[in-house]
């Protein structure tokens, strides 16, 4: 059964009504990946202050860098925080800086300068010290020492902690000291303060030190990865290539032990949390409540199928280690996943927290003492991002997909009636109903809407934007009240007018077995349906992640309208195993990832294959990282439908790839051995009979080159011939310089030529 979701065909339809037949000019990949012919305006480098009422932006003039202070209520300038003059070297030279965080009563600033990327989120920098009133700048610690990582402000004094070289240090500013808190980090071996390569990857965070809320204490993660397999990659930098080690833990292989550790500046004394410490265990986050006694550390079984929250109350120490208390314990059959949506209510009693735990993701509240006490947000649909909570006034902010699995809204709901009806009844607080009839909209469209909240939350930015619709980023107020617009991207538009765009329509098919998949399509230029034309699927298809949304898409959606100017028909679909659409679709690829997603798309194949202006000979894929991993299955499980396929940065076997975000889906390849290898492509490519192109880059330290290396000598050994493109020494984006415009040039060619 087909169905088209008509308010996103009209949406389309009228952004891009006015473009008619006026259009004339063709896009190009130069003007994608070299002009910046379509790069649209954003608002960034935005930062609330603390009053919620004005926030901090950074402003370039003259190659000079400045802060300004801002209202929000009329975007007024009320004062520049740091003048660009104020800010040079000694042999006058504007000092750059790709980062700042302010002290707490906002008079300092920290900024981060040099920075060098370590990873993909994290890196290290010399960071100064800027007194705002005065105009004098400091650095925090000696920059012959080496740089230093995740500097960060005391929340009551002018202290600032870091960490350099795998060792946690404390300085204070004031009296020009300097404190090394642990003593034995050592690359490759102790991390102190910092995470190890799989929690920054896979638990998407890489601080690994917390100051307590009065700035008594200091609580850090300890890594051992002293027994972690270590991986090579080789840098084509030199006369002779250089190699770069580091732990990376592939399935199967052993974690880091981790450690809890709580430092007090009073004493000086270092105590340990008793979270059972063993690498068959995960510690993805640690939060202090509202007291400087009492932390709390989320720990999960290696399966990532329970998950407990322990409390440790560091006012009652056994000698160095300091007891915890189980206060939450969820548990699923297949797995559960982390957020960052853990608020301590100031009440010192209750917190917040997401959970899927009804087959949907809602948000609930614990008690310490007696655990849930109830369910905030109940329905048939998915709350996505978590913004927080205003206290006074018992308000939750968040995102939804209620009205459609493709769009998003801004919500807010109130919380104090499940906290009163808890205190009346002694009951957990259960919804029976769908509890949307309780939300208040605060975005007035459909579409795709994301917001960032003031720090009081009177205020948000939202951006919005649509398939066909590049961001319209404005103000409003907390009860939704728009204020005005920050960037409406008027330009851009106004340039897309003379470009021969097509819509990106929006619809739903159903496959023979039964399942519902939304996707979107991209017709051909001068679209005819008396013709026949050719396919190009874009796929990603991993768990939790969408392609098929009402939402800008960027570059991308430029070289997928490049297709079709090539007489390509583009389209995605979001196969089982995606989000949106509840627990049970999203997890049904449990221990078989690629199995299920594999089969929707031949279902998708045939689906539109047999439309009557569809060449059903002549279907294509792309896919990019686990899409890459879904094109090579499309061109071997699915060689009878698919007869080109393009696989950039794939994992062709899952025992390549690592532990935490591996086995989170499949367990362990000895525990799963045929989830493992009855979905590797590299088994099956005896039976590709397409077209087949395969890219990597060679300093990839997330999906590794390997993956493609093992790929190539199965297609070698089974006599099949194939494209093969390495980038030297590009990670998992393949970008920088020239890169993208090669890239996309060379896969635009093969597509041209072969389809």
């Amino acid at each position: 059964m087909n169905r088209i979701f008509g308010i996103v065909f009209l949406s389309a339809f009228i952004c891009l009504s006015s473009v008619g037949s006026a259009q004339s000019e063709n896009i190009t990949l130069g003007k994608i990946w070299k002009s910046g012919e379509f790069s649209s305006k954003s608002v960034t480098g935005i930062r609330s202050m603390q009053d919620g009422l004005h926030y901090t932006s950074t402003v370039n003039k003259d190659g000079e860098q400045f802060i300004v202070k801002y209202a929000y209520a009329d975007g007024s300038a009320k004062d520049t925080l740091l003048h660009g003059p104020a800010l040079k070297n000694n042999a006058g030279n504007p000092i750059r800086f790709s980062g700042y965080e302010f002290n707490p009563d906002e008079t300092k600033l920290l900024l981060a300068t040099d920075e060098e990327s370590i990873y993909r989120h994290s890196s290290k920098a010399h960071y100064y010290a800027f007194d705002i009133a005065s105009e004098k700048r400091s650095p925090i610690t000696d920059f012959e020492l080496g740089k230093q990582q995740l500097a960060a402000f005391s929340p009551v004094s002018n202290q600032v902690a870091f960490v350099r070289n795998n060792d946690l240090y404390i300085s204070d500013l004031d009296k020009n000291t300097e404190t090394r808190i642990t003593m034995d980090g050592e690359w490759g071996e102790i991390i102190n303060g910092a995470v190890d390569w799989v929690y920054e990857e896979e638990f998407s965070f890489h601080r690994g030190f917390y100051w307590s809320p009065k700035g008594t204490k200091i609580a850090y993660y300890r890594f051992d990865e002293s027994e972690v397999p270590e991986f090579d990659l080789t840098m084509y930098d030199g006369l002779y290539p250089s190699e770069y080690r580091f732990k990376y833990p592939k399935a199967g292989e052993r974690n880091s032990e981790v450690r809890i550790k709580v430092y007090s500046l009073g004493s000086g004394e270092t105590l340990e949390m008793d979270i059972n410490a063993n690498p068959e265990q995960y510690i993805p986050r640690i939060k202090w409540s509202e007291s400087d006694d009492q932390l709390v550390m989320m720990r999960m079984n290696r399966h990532q199928n329970k998950l407990d929250f322990l409390l440790a109350d560091l006012s009652k120490s056994n000698g160095n280690m300091v007891s915890t208390k189980n206060i939450y314990t969820e548990k699923a059959d297949t797995y559960i996943e982390i957020n960052d949506n853990l608020i301590f209510l100031n009440n010192g009693q209750h917190l917040v927290w997401n959970s899927e735990k009804d087959g949907w993701n809602h948000i609930y509240i614990y008690d310490f003492k007696t655990n849930e006490v109830g369910q905030v947000t109940k329905g048939d649909w998915e709350v996505i991002d978590f913004y927080g909570l205003d206290q006074k006034t018992q308000t939750i902010f968040f995102s939804a997909a209620i009205e459609s699995p493709i769009e998003v809204a801004v919500y807010s709901i109130s919380y104090g009636s499940v906290i009163r009806d808890f205190k009346k009844s002694g009951k957990s607080v259960v919804p029976k109903n769908d509890m949307r009839h309780k939300l208040t909209k605060l975005t007035p469209n459909r579409h795709t809407n994301d917001a960032t909240f003031s720090e009081s939350f009177d205020y948000f930015i939202n951006f919005e934007s649509a398939a066909n619709m590049p961001y319209k980023i404005a103000l409003f107020d907390k009860k939704g009240k728009k204020i005005r617009d920050l960037e409406q991207n008027e330009a851009l538009e106004s340039r897309l007018k003379k470009y021969n765009l097509q819509p990106k329509e929006f619809g739903t098919f159903t496959t023979e077995a039964g399942h519902d998949l939304n996707y979107w399509m991209i017709k051909p230029a001068g679209f005819d349906a008396t013709k026949s034309y050719p396919v190009m699927f874009i796929v990603y298809g991993g768990p939790g992640s969408n392609t098929v949304k009402n939402a800008w898409g960027g570059a991308d959606y430029f070289w997928h309208q490049h297709l079709a100017q090539e007489g390509y028909m583009v389209i995605s679909v979001d196969p089982r195993g995606t989000m949106r659409r509840g627990r049970d679709f999203k997890h049904s690829t449990y221990l078989e990832l690629g199995k299920l997603e594999t089969e929707d798309m031949i279902a998708s194949a045939k689906h539109f294959g047999n439309l009557n202006y569809v060449d059903a000979d002549r279907i294509g894929v792309m896919g990019w990282s686990y899409g890459g991993y879904m094109s090579a299955l499309c061109l071997t499980k699915g060689a009878d439908y698919f007869k080109l396929g393009i696989a950039v940065a794939p994992v062709t076997n899952w025992r390549y790839y690592d532990t935490v975000y591996t086995e989170r889906f499949m367990r362990t390849p000895f525990e799963n051995p045929s989830g493992y290898d009855d979905n590797s492509p590299i088994n099956f490519v005896d039976q590709m009979k397409g077209h087949f192109m395969l890219v990597h880059g060679s300093g990839d330290d997330n999906v590794h080159y390997q993956n493609s290396m093992e790929m190539i000598k199965a297609l070698v050994d089974a006599d099949v011939q194939f494209e093969l493109a390495i980038y030297p020494n590009k990670n998992h984006g393949i970008y920088g310089g020239n890169t993208r415009y090669h890239l996309f040039t060379k896969m635009t060619n093969f597509i041209i030529s072969n389809l």
